[in-house]
């Protein structure tokens, strides 16, 4: 989908980007039917019911620990599992084969300041830290965990505009979620709804921006 945004003909001087279904696969597939074995549910239904749980925004806002977040879901769907073995099946959810390379992220760090923002948990960020090696290209760092804040709330885009140094005009924001990324124009940014890394390069290239190889 096209960015949108201010009229500006300025190349943005930020790009952020989410993290989860743009960065990185998220395949619950398989990854939870052991959480739901003791209630007979699939990983779908398991994902779903985390996603509508009363303390699922506590949680991704980061007021709950993960040994409590791990205790709560253990009772919640009556499995036993260890807390490392809990945070092992978390955890495998993200591919550890990224949708967009690296090339991309070297290209844009060249011209622009990049940021990550991104409503997850402590146990995701902490696995995200260790074994991705793209996060090195994003000095800027915003998860919702860490500022009490997810999107689509304001609050959680000026963290992001804040560690750039940028306003809203002169930074563009990536999501594979729409209602995230009006939320971003709403505030001023440009927005680009993420549907392949086709599309997204062919978005960059007409902002003015290095696309990157395809590789």
């Amino acid at each position: 989908m096209p960015a949108f945004g201010p009229a500006s003909s300025a190349t943005p001087r930020a790009v952020i980007f989410d993290i989860g279904r743009v960065i990185v696969r998220v395949n619950v597939a398989g990854v939870l039917n052991g959480i739901g074995s003791g209630l007979g549910l699939t990983s779908e239904q398991v994902w779903a019911a985390l996603n509508h749980d009363p303390l699922w925004k506590d949680w991704q806002e980061g007021r709950i620990a993960p040994a409590n977040w791990h205790a709560h879901v253990c009772e919640k769907f009556r499995v036993t599992l260890d807390l490392e073995r809990f945070c092992a099946a978390w955890n495998a959810a993200l591919d550890p084969e990224t949708i967009l390379p690296e090339s991309l992220f070297e290209a844009l760090s060249a011209q622009s300041r990049l940021a990550l923002l991104s409503n997850t948990d402590p146990i995701h960020v902490a696995h995200m830290e260790a074994a991705f090696p793209f996060v090195r290209h994003f000095p800027v760092r915003i998860y919702s965990c860490r500022v009490s804040a997810s999107k689509p709330a304001p609050a959680i885009y000026h963290h992001a505009l804040r560690g750039v140094g940028v306003s809203a005009s002169e930074a563009v924001y990536i999501d594979d979620i729409e209602a995230y990324v009006e939320a971003a124009r709403a505030l001023g940014m440009a927005g680009i709804l993420f549907t392949s890394a086709e599309a997204l390069r062919a978005e960059l290239a007409r902002l003015g921006l290095p696309a990157g190889s395809a590789s």
